[in-house]
């Protein structure tokens, strides 16, 4: 039972550094174009699409899917990440409980 939860919390970190490395690569990427094209918004923005949408996309329309698929790759990101630490997190503290039975 170690064993299994031993490898699942180092499968689970794994997975949330390939999950930030891809997502970082696909947010940058848009980034730079947004940066290049000099589009502004904020953190507000990114967590409240209504507000993105009658906002920023009016004033950027040829930037459009560069702004949604950074701010849904963002997001996205986040909440992925947010899952996968939980996860850790409760296999971590399985692990220190099991670990204490002798």
């Amino acid at each position: 039972m170690f064993i299994v939860l031993v490898s699942l919390v180092i499968g689970l970190f794994v997975a949330m550094l390939f999950v930030n490395i891809y997502f970082r690569i696909k947010v940058i990427k848009s980034y730079r174009r947004l940066v290049a094209h000099k589009v502004e918004f904020g953190p507000a923005h990114v967590f409240n699409i209504s507000k993105l949408r009658t906002e920023v996309l009016p004033r950027y329309p040829a930037q459009a899917d560069d702004i949604l698929t950074f701010v849904n790759s963002l997001r996205y990101s986040i909440r992925m990440a947010t899952v996968l630490l939980f996860l850790i997190t409760a296999f971590g503290a399985v692990l220190m409980y099991f670990r204490n039975i002798p």
